[in-house]
């Protein structure tokens, strides 16, 4: 059963290849489909297109399917192209012809799109959530080993004194910049495109400002084409936001392998959240954190995968658009999984005391000795010359103590600014909205 079927078929095998995953990847969206649904039927019958016995008729059964998808009996049966054909059989079969005439005033074409919509900013949601998860544990993990310090690197060469407090900080602070993105993400993902039909509007009185309403997006896609073009651009600012939360994650597993190594043993784990060596048995392997790193890495290719499928498609709607849903569906499960294991691993990563105490990261302290001699009076360059002579006649010595206290230094981290950032990001996306709308919709 096709929505565009007259009286002619698809040779099999064109329609195999044209179908391809859709319907796989379209069970993700039927609790969408049907809200979707929900809200566009009720619009119907304020411009006159439906009765007020038809309407109660849909809006019974709809919830009816919708309980069906939230407990995981719904199906797309044989033959079935896809889940809006599905769930208006379904209507159909129950409620004869006000079943057919749901469709008034929509296409596929903006049917699927705000199905997308709204599965976008149903998994951004969660995104979000499971980032301040992990960012909770970093501040956390932060404050409780603010007084550990731990040599810092560039050019993998040891630098300065930095310190655990820092480090998990930092990573935190990191998942405030990939919040903005999501939210940047969301903020695309948060307009109704209903209404556009196939991208050039209806001739019927829709009510677009009420389906916008009732299912508590923020604004409409008010060109009709452009919400059409929108297709694409939303999953390519989506995939940047995914990337960008996941080259955090690539990044902090790569220090943690690095960390984890004998030649540095900063960090370690409890054996049973590393693996062995078939032949080596010595061997703590950081699994997990290598696996992230790939998986991660991975994701970061992401938008470049989502562009090449837009390269130089013109406006209107294209076949291809559908294998978007191939490329990123499956990235919110990697990336959400990735998240969490995260979480779980720095939650149980054990630190070591006394690091610096070693003879090899002594010269990390030489610019406090530079920064000392100038606080009593000595010019920068000199001081700087000074300190360095003592260094090549192995003169050195190791100031007594370490004292940044500047903002974001070692002895004044600024994790509650930090905390009170990403609060405030959170807050602007305003999840309360859309969810007390939907809640609404379905409310019996």
């Amino acid at each position: 059963m096709k929505l565009w079927q007259k009286n002619t078929s698809v040779a099999e095998e064109i329609e195999k290849f044209t179908v391809g995953k859709d319907p796989e990847f379209d069970l993700q969206l039927a609790a969408f489909d049907v809200l979707g649904s929900l809200a566009h039927t009720r619009m119907l019958e304020s411009i006159g297109l439906l009765e007020k016995e038809e309407l109660d008729e849909l809006q019974r059964e709809l919830k009816v399917i919708y309980a069906s998808v939230q407990e995981g009996s719904f199906a797309i049966e044989p033959g079935v192209e896809d889940v809006h054909s599905q769930v208006e059989l379904e209507l159909t079969r129950r409620v004869g012809d006000a079943g057919k005439k749901i469709h008034s005033g929509r296409s596929r074409n903006d049917q699927v799109l705000l199905d997308l919509k709204l599965f976008f900013r149903h998994q951004l949601q969660q995104t979000v959530e499971q980032v301040q998860l992990l960012f909770q544990t970093l501040l956390e993990q932060s404050e409780k080993h603010k007084d550990k310090l731990l040599p810092g690197y560039t050019h993998l060469q040891v630098a300065m004194p930095s310190s655990f407090g820092l480090w998990f900080g930092a990573y935190a602070e990191s998942l405030v910049d990939d919040v903005t993105m999501l939210h940047a993400a969301y903020k695309i993902a948060d307009k109704n495109p209903l209404g556009s039909a196939a991208g050039y509007g209806s001739s019927f009185p829709l009510n677009r400002q009420m389906t916008t309403d009732l299912l508590g997006f923020e604004a409409l896609n008010y060109n009709v084409v452009y919400a059409q073009m929108g297709r694409g651009k939303t999953e390519r600012v989506v995939s940047v936001a995914i990337a960008s939360v996941a080259a955090t994650l690539a990044r902090m597993s790569m220090d943690l392998c690095l960390y984890m190594s004998q030649n540095f043993g900063f960090v370690t784990l409890p054996d049973n959240l590393t693996t062995g060596s078939s032949i080596m048995p010595h061997k703590k392997n950081p699994d997990v954190f290598e696996i992230m790193r790939g998986k991660c890495n991975r994701l970061q290719a992401l938008p470049t995968e989502v562009s090449m499928l837009l390269t130089n498609l013109p406006s209107g709607y294209h076949r291809e658009l559908q294998l978007l849903k191939e490329a990123v569906f499956p990235a919110f499960t990697e990336l959400e999984n990735c998240l969490g294991m995260m979480t779980y691993m720095v939650q149980h990563l054990q630190v070591r005391d006394n690091i610096m105490d070693e003879e090899k990261y002594k010269y990390a302290f030489s610019v406090d000795a530079v920064n000392a001699e100038v606080l009593n009076g000595v010019p920068f360059r000199n001081a700087y010359k000074k300190v360095g002579e003592s260094i090549e006649a192995g003169t050195f010595t190791v100031p007594e103590s370490v004292t940044h206290t500047h903002e974001g230094s070692i002895g004044n981290l600024c994790n509650e600014q930090i905390r009170q950032l990403m609060q405030k990001q959170v807050e602007a996306f305003h999840f309360e909205r859309a969810g007390n709308a939907l809640q609404e919709l379905v409310k019996e």
